[in-house]
């Protein structure tokens, strides 16, 4: 199973003194986090896509280019990009260009979002959500296969065999398709026998087991070897040297960004006792020390039937830069090979 980190760029008030990092200063921090990820052995980093002022990931080719330069072997993904909103053309030749940089690195996380602000900021609709999606998807398919690909649709000029350029080092780019909770998300991923990225950030993981068994069932309908339907999950997680260490460092960020986020969808602000509900057995939090949340994600593998890949969201924890830095250090060298030699027994 491959290990890793999801980034959404969070720009939150600083522990203790409650002063703000400046913009350059987060980004500085977020590429030297990419780079120890790298160090510590991790699989896979990923940049998120959101234009809101919280978060500094608008453009993630950008922020996964740099950290290309500053990295050898860990694999940099978006996480997700929002292909809806998105010309399929320029993000293929965006990645491309990262995949250069990083000699062969580059991934791709593609979904619907589940913020709007992208859909009026680039003049689209949020009625044509789910048609933007699947068009798009289908183009970007082509450009991954064909140099000079003849393609057609509603939502973009046509394309009559110009060459789209550079190409990849990748024969063929990784490309995951990033769901939520919709069923036809799922089956959809698995008729086309594309990787899976489940987020799962509330709730409990066993709820998403039947929409899983959808995406395996519909890919094997459509004739896809097992093998090609990869499951991996996007989850809230963090690690300390103590699990109440672990709690108590990531709670105060947690609490600030879903309280303002909640805010606008009318919803109350957070506590720590709902905190630590999703912390328990039957939450969807993996935050704790190193052999709890080793454990933990074992677990989450085993009630989904088996997954390929767990991605940490930390986001909430950047406004602790040292232990930020630390739980990125006990993933990569103590989580992770737990959970490598308890796949391998």
């Amino acid at each position: 199973m491959e290990i890793g980190i999801d980034s959404f760029a969070a720009v939150l008030p600083e522990s203790g003194s409650g002063g703000w990092s400046s913009p350059q200063d987060r980004m500085s921090a977020l590429i030297d986090e990419v780079e120890i990820a790298d160090r510590a052995g991790l699989d896979i980093f990923g940049i998120g896509e959101h234009h809101r002022k919280e978060f500094l990931d608008a453009a993630p080719a950008v922020i996964l280019a740099a950290a290309a330069a500053r990295t050898r072997n860990i694999r940099l993904t978006s996480a997700v990009t929002v292909l809806s909103a998105a010309d399929p053309v320029r993000l293929f030749q965006e990645f491309a260009t990262v995949d250069l940089i990083s000699n062969g690195r580059a991934e791709l996380v593609v979904g619907r979002g589940s913020f709007v602000e992208a859909y009026p900021l680039f003049g689209l609709r949020l009625q044509d959500y789910d048609e933007l999606f699947s068009e798009k998807l289908e183009l970007l398919l082509a450009l991954r296969e064909q140099t000079h690909p003849t393609w057609s649709g509603r939502f973009r000029a046509s394309l009559g065999g110009q060459g789209v350029y550079p190409r990849p080092v990748q024969a063929r780019m990784p490309l995951w398709v990033g769901v939520g909770g919709t069923p036809q998300s799922f089956v959809r991923a698995g008729a086309l026998g594309l990787p899976l990225m489940v987020a799962i950030i509330g709730g409990s993981f066993d709820r998403f087991r039947p929409l899983v068994d959808l995406y395996r069932q519909a890919g094997a309908r459509a004739g896809h070897p097992p093998q090609a339907l990869k499951v991996g999950v996007h989850a809230i997680g963090f690690v300390g040297e103590t699990t109440a260490a672990a709690k108590d460092a990531f709670f105060p960020g947690w609490a600030y960004m879903f309280s303002e986020i909640g805010r606008e969808r009318g919803w109350s602000p957070v506590t720590r006792a709902q905190f630590e509900a999703m912390c328990g057995p039957e939450g969807a939090f993996l935050i704790g020390d190193p052999k709890e949340v080793s454990a933990r994600v074992l677990q989450v593998s085993e009630t989904l039937g088996g997954i390929s890949r767990m991605t940490f969201q930390m986001s909430a924890a950047s406004q602790n830069p040292s232990a930020m830095r630390q739980s990125i250090q006990l993933l990569g060298t103590e989580v992770a090979p737990l959970v490598r030699d308890a796949c391998k027994g």
